[in-house]
């Protein structure tokens, strides 16, 4: 049972050590390290979920867990950004403003913890997540050339709604947790 309760908690850390791995690859520049990264962003995405599955369904929730878990998350996505930036694919103001989001509400939740509160994930932060994930997937696409022509029109789209969610959630974040501040 021992092993059990410590499944999410390695999945996250695994995901957390796959990062510059999958950054490896992506800044490889090539097809197949292309194809590399776009499998290990999948599996690592796809992780975020079972890890939180099995934590939640084996009651096996663990403070390292919630704190870890959107650690991950934001490393994968943030270390995928970083890369980007630096292969040309996106400016770097457009991903400052994504990390900048992330750094802040982080903060916030910090600041509600040593105030004995807890900051719970909302319906928009969950989808700003998914908002980032398909970022980095049509970026992934566009990079192995499967997106033909319609590349440029899916990153920009992507690249605008991932911006949107960023500061439309972080702005509610800080809304619902103005409190904090009075």
């Amino acid at each position: 049972m021992k092993i059990m309760q410590m499944i999410p908690n390695q999945i996250t850390v695994a995901r957390i050590a796959s990062v510059p791995l999958f950054m490896y690859f992506i800044l490889m520049g090539n097809p197949l390290g292309t194809i590399v990264a776009m499998v290990l962003f999948f599996l690592a995405a796809i992780s975020d979920a079972v890890d939180g599955y099995l934590a939640r369904s084996l009651k096996q929730t663990s403070t390292f867990g919630k704190f870890a878990d959107p650690i991950a998350d934001k490393l994968l996505v943030a270390g995928a950004l970083i890369a980007f930036v630096q292969l040309g694919e996106l400016g770097a103001a457009a991903v400052m403003v994504i990390i900048a989001r992330e750094f802040l509400v982080t903060g916030l939740r910090i600041l509600a913890v040593a105030e004995g509160r807890v900051i719970a994930a909302s319906p928009l932060g969950k989808l700003k997540t998914l908002s980032h994930i398909g970022l980095v997937f049509v970026i992934l696409l566009g990079r192995s050339s499967a997106l033909g022509s319609a590349d440029a029109t899916l990153k920009s789209v992507f690249l605008y709604l991932a911006i949107a969610l960023a500061l439309i959630s972080g702005g509610e974040y800080f809304y619902r947790s103005r409190h904090l501040f009075s």
